[in-house]
């Protein structure tokens, strides 16, 4: 078997596709030929760590299950609005996540709260963060679900671990009963270890109203959430309007 041929399938066989495609171009140009030993081998490792970063970033982006596709590229900052660049920018380093800090976005239907909470979970997968986002109604369900199937625990602890959990639409409708626990145990889990952003149409000044069943444990929730969140209020008209 030609040299060049067999070292390509043996790239292959031990799972080096990016380094198996570099080496497919050097060898498609001549470059092999005549390029440096140490010079082709540091262009092979360089093209094999681009691959599997690559990949580790679309993997984490299919499984945070975002309801949009939105990037803080695409994002239009206005501060009138309510999209504060510096602030967004801030959160765009993951600070925020390395250090297990909420961040709350309210405003009414439409200005764009769905898309600046995807934009930084989006932001936090190419950064190799563990990322899920959840519409409230959803989550609550799966948390059901899994009581049902009696691996709640299970569920928990991968809610609890993920670097980022986005929960959307908060505050639809008043939680009650078990739901107030759930929430809580998921929020209090979290707390000062892991990110979480809250995407809501209520103010936070009517959260409690959400809440108010257990006042309890709506006070254990809301001082785990709003008193060092980074908050964002949008306003304007609803840009699905617009569009």
């Amino acid at each position: 078997m030609d040299a060049t041929i067999e070292i390509q399938s043996r790239l292959h066989t031990l799972h080096f596709p990016g380094m198996r495609k570099c080496w497919q171009t050097l060898v498609e140009t001549r470059q092999h030929e005549t390029m440096p030993l140490i010079d082709a081998l540091q262009l092979m490792l360089q093209a094999e760590e681009d691959h599997r970063r690559t990949s580790r970033q679309r993997r984490l982006i299919k499984e945070a299950r975002f309801r949009y596709n939105a990037t803080l590229a695409e994002t239009q900052y206005d501060a009138a609005r309510g999209f504060d660049r510096t602030k967004i920018m801030q959160l765009a380093t993951g600070a925020y996540i390395d250090h297990g800090d909420a961040v709350i976005i309210t405003g009414a239907t439409g200005t764009g709260k769905s898309w600046l909470a995807t934009a930084l979970g989006f932001q936090a997968c190419l950064d190799a963060k563990t990322v899920r986002y959840y519409n409230l109604n959803k989550l609550l369900e799966a948390i059901d679900d899994a009581r049902v199937a009696k691996n709640l625990s299970r569920l928990l602890d991968r809610l609890g671990q993920v670097d980022l959990l986005i929960i959307d639409d908060f505050g639809v409708r008043p939680l009650v009963g078990q739901q107030l626990i759930d929430l809580m145990e998921i929020i209090d889990d979290r707390y000062g270890r892991k990110a979480t952003i809250i995407a809501s149409q209520l103010p936070v000044a009517n959260w409690y109203d959400v809440l108010k069943q257990n006042t309890t444990v709506a006070d254990a929730i809301l001082d785990r959430l709003v008193h060092t969140a980074t908050r964002f209020e949008l306003k304007g008209d609803s840009l699905r309007k617009k569009h």
